[in-house]
């Protein structure tokens, strides 16, 4: 296993004080990063191990905070902080800017070559930035299919990978039907998998307080979304850059 080094990070975002989880591969030059956002409740050890496991991949990681240091493991209080987030895109943008400043403001980081990786409310904040025109090389979101103001998706310049679960109560048909057409519309590089039989957050381990409805855990397509994430960052975003340059990535 390689050898990776960690660190908590401090920023300001939405009024709060954040802070972060930075992961960095072993070795002392620059390499392709990657953002990687929670789900609703807030960034936990699982995006702390999933920023890990992509530095010891070679990646540069941050898995960003949304709620100032706060996990919230009550589902009305989610709720009541989330929702109204996931319906002001100005502030999805800036959550999701300000982290975008701290991992290209890292040493180590190749400030040409990131990716967002998302879920839930992460995903929905990574597909905000595609929409404000961020450069990036990719982005993923599992769980977080939302739709943006008519004509912005048209910004997104790189290839956009999604996940959702065929049972997922909070991503139904009509929602995923209403991401797909914002994303042909614009002429994206687009990409959707249904993952048969899951339910929201499927992949997302078991939690010790009580889960919503509709909620579940579901390992075997959680360990498929893991590589389906891997396979769109080794697609986008190699480890080693292609001398022909990015044409192969960027629309």
């Amino acid at each position: 296993m390689t050898t990776i080094t960690t660190r908590t990070v401090e920023y300001p975002a939405d009024g709060l004080p954040m802070i972060g989880h930075l992961a960095l591969p072993a070795g002392t030059g620059r390499r392709p990063a990657v953002l990687v956002g929670p789900e609703g409740m807030g960034l936990s050890d699982v995006e702390r191990r999933r920023a890990d496991a992509l530095a010891e991949l070679g990646y540069v990681a941050l898995a960003f905070d949304l709620h100032g240091g706060r996990y919230l493991a009550d589902p009305e209080e989610m709720l009541a902080r989330c929702m109204p987030l996931l319906a002001d895109p100005e502030r999805m943008r800036g959550i999701g800017c300000a982290a975008l400043d701290v991992l290209r403001a890292e040493p180590r980081t190749d400030p040409d070559r990131i990716a967002v990786i998302g879920y839930g409310t992460g995903g929905a904040v990574g597909l905000e930035l595609g929409r404000d025109g961020a450069g990036l090389r990719a982005i993923g979101t599992v769980n977080g299919l939302t739709t943006g103001r008519p004509g912005e998706a048209a910004r997104i310049r790189c290839p956009v990978w999604a996940g959702v679960g065929s049972e997922d109560p909070i991503m139904p048909p009509a929602r995923r039907d209403a991401f797909i057409a914002e994303m042909q519309d614009a002429g994206v590089d687009w990409r959707l998998t249904v993952y048969g039989g899951a339910l929201h957050a499927f992949h997302h381990p078991p939690v010790d307080h009580a889960a919503p409805p509709g909620v579940g855990h579901h390992p075997r397509h959680a360990r498929r979304a893991w590589r389906d994430v891997v396979d769109l960052l080794s697609e986008c975003l190699p480890l080693t850059e292609d001398p022909a340059g990015p044409s192969t990535t960027a629309r």
